[in-house]
């Protein structure tokens, strides 16, 4: 009898402290007035125009924030520490097109998935007929971001790859010719490279996985909840689907419920 009741009396102890640091962290959140949102430049999700940060990510923040009677801030992180940032409170939430990976999930609070992306290969359009699956572009030289899914898939796939600290900063290696191919997000490749963009001379070709977008929060976060409920009200009044639309992401947008 003595051994239920430590386990119970256990098992209540431990749900009052999560419960406890949820809490803790909302109301660290909003002693603050602001929600700092760590970022990387990653269009269409976020981005810098004349000194602002815009973006489909960017401007959901935006409108989270104000649901909440917040500021917003975005601080511009090494995507390779964004854990690190987010556990000494550098940031409050990571919000940059970041896929759900189980090394981030297992660790943090994170929000429903609301886009599908995967992690495609760029290389200059001159050559692209030449890697249209796996077994050509094994031998390339890649540039990806450290930390990222790309490098992820970089890594099983067994491709030689050198580590940048962002997507953009892939990209320009192969423009630069430093690298024959980056692997980047399917979204930023859609924003950033082909006609009409600053790249026009790369494209995309192969898809090597499928993944989700999602948020994350310190673990335990009731911030999380709050972005899921948020992103059903955003969905059911149109204000998310109308922020995609903007930003030429509405086809991954997942609906919200």
């Amino acid at each position: 009898m003595k051994k239920w009741i430590s386990l119970i009396l256990a098992a209540l102890l431990a749900l009052s402290m999560t419960m406890a640091f949820a809490e803790g962290d909302l109301d660290y959140v909003k002693g603050k007035g602001v929600l700092v949102v760590g970022i990387t430049d990653f269009a269409p999700m976020d981005y810098l125009e004349n000194g602002e940060w815009i973006g489909f990510d960017a401007d959901m923040a935006k409108a989270f924030a104000e649901s909440l009677g917040l500021k917003v801030e975005f601080v511009e992180i090494d995507w390779d520490n964004k854990l690190l940032e987010l556990d000494n409170k550098s940031i409050d939430c990571i919000w940059n097109g970041m896929t759900l990976r189980t090394e981030i999930t297992d660790v943090t609070s994170c929000s429903n998935a609301y886009a599908d992306n995967a992690q495609v290969v760029v290389v200059p359009k001159a050559v692209a007929d030449q890697y249209q699956n796996a077994e050509s572009v094994a031998k390339l030289q890649f540039a990806v971001e450290a930390g990222s899914a790309g490098e992820d898939e970089a890594k099983a796939y067994g491709f030689s790859y050198t580590p940048v600290p962002a997507q953009s900063d892939a990209v320009m290696e192969v423009k630069a010719g430093s690298s024959d191919a980056a692997i980047i997000d399917a979204l930023m490749a859609a924003a950033v490279v082909g006609e009409g963009t600053s790249y026009e001379d790369l494209t995309y070709t192969i898809a090597l996985n499928s993944e989700k977008y999602g948020v994350a929060f310190r673990q335990g976060s009731e911030l999380a909840e709050l972005l899921n409920a948020f992103f059903a009200s955003a969905w059911k009044d149109g204000s998310m689907q109308a922020i995609a639309e903007t930003y030429g992401v509405s086809a991954a947008i997942i609906p919200q419920e």
